[in-house]
């Protein structure tokens, strides 16, 4: 398996890198102290073929493979998580569920409109009784003379106050356990679906997080997301792939952090000399950077079999098992280069220490992760 760049990845790779510290980086420290999406980016992305990224052309897409949309996160991430985030939340969960598991009428319909900007799309599988526990939830959706309806809620969800197409799993046979939950398509508009609590977070803090509330919502028969009844296993075949790029998003991080205390260490001076030049120092950077090379290439695998068709929950759990606590090492270490000017907001790895503890988290906890990787050996060897 080779993962040299093509010519044509290395200009993606140059394209992405520019648009980040072109279009993103100034909006950085404006967007997340005030805790709100620029959504004056949403257009943008979208120009950049950011908003279907791994969508076929037909449906208004990029057509870029899944080692590509790694190779964009990470660019995305290094200047802003918030944006990786908003970017992998749109395109692995909500977009990709449809075209995974839609009908070609539900393609048309959906996908055209997610790809080309006109909204941010949403996902929704986590509740207030439901997170690591995903067959726990308890909203409900009934069948009644020819439409469905939903009620109950989710929590925490990406693009939840600003989406308006959002993906969201329901029980429609209480009896079935996991084998009883259905996928829906639900738009903004739909009368009694709403956003409720905007949170108010520790990282990531431009990227939009929101409760979803139905009440009664009145949903087409047509907008039955796959068969009934395969809601969770399509959930959990969607969370393989977002996996891959939540591992994309972390390698942006732990990235994003290095570089900066590669620079800082090389123009900081104590006794007479740059820090760089003392051993504590180097072996930091050492085993920082090589753990990087290690992330990018399980994380790089995982899409290159993504690519070829492979089921890979035990490859993606790696990557972002991987890259996600490596996010986390390596930005508490980028403070810790820095010292006291690590602590302040006048240096980005302040941001990069609040923001990496989302991805040990976020689309399935480590804990999770170690233990679908465990399952998976011992069934295996």
């Amino acid at each position: 398996m080779d993962f040299l760049f093509t010519e044509e990845q290395k200009s993606l790779k140059d394209a992405i890198r520019n648009f980040a510290q072109k279009e993103i980086q100034p909006l950085v420290k404006e967007y997340d102290e005030r805790g709100e999406w620029p959504e004056i980016l949403t257009k943008k992305l979208a120009e950049m073929g950011l908003l279907g990224i791994t969508i076929p052309p037909e449906y208004s897409g990029a057509g870029y493979s899944n080692l590509d949309y790694v190779i964009i996160l990470e660019e995305l991430s290094k200047v802003d998580p918030s944006v990786g985030l908003v970017v992998a939340a749109h395109n692995s969960l909500c977009s990709n569920h449809i075209n995974l598991f839609g009908t070609e009428a539900q393609k048309e319909k959906y996908l055209n409109r997610l790809a080309s900007g006109q909204t941010l799309g949403a996902w929704g599988l986590t509740e207030a009784g439901a997170g690591s526990d995903a067959a726990a939830l308890k909203t409900k959706a009934e069948k009644k003379a020819g439409h469905w309806i939903l009620n109950g809620s989710k929590l925490f969800i990406t693009n939840g106050s600003l989406a308006e197409i959002c993906v969201v799993m329901a029980v429609t046979d209480s009896t079935k356990g996991r084998n009883g939950i259905s996928a829906f398509i639900l738009e903004k508009g739909m009368e009694g679906f709403r956003s409720g609590k905007k949170e108010d977070k520790l990282g990531i803090r431009a990227a939009d997080t929101a409760e979803l509330i139905f009440e009664d919502v009145k949903v087409p028969a047509e907008n039955l997301l796959g068969a009934e009844g395969e809601g969770y296993r399509g959930a959990m075949a969607v969370l393989d792939g977002g996996r891959v790029s939540i591992a994309g998003f972390s390698l942006g991080i732990a990235a994003g952090a290095l570089e900066s205390s590669l620079k800082y260490a090389k123009e900081r001076v104590q006794f007479d000399q740059p820090i760089a030049n003392f051993q504590a120092i180097q072996w930091m950077l050492a085993d920082g950077f090589t753990e990087l090379e290690a992330a990018r290439l399980l994380t790089y695998r995982a899409a290159c079999l993504e690519d070829q068709g492979k089921k890979i929950p035990k490859e993606s759990a790696m990557a972002k098992l991987f890259a996600s606590e490596l996010a986390v090492k390596a930005s508490s270490m980028a403070v810790q280069i820095f010292g006291g000017y690590g602590f302040t907001k006048d240096y980005p790895v302040e941001k990069f220490y609040r923001d990496s503890k989302l991805a040990t988290i976020g689309e399935g906890t480590s804990e999770i992760q170690r233990w679908i990787i465990a399952q998976k050996i011992l069934s295996e060897y």
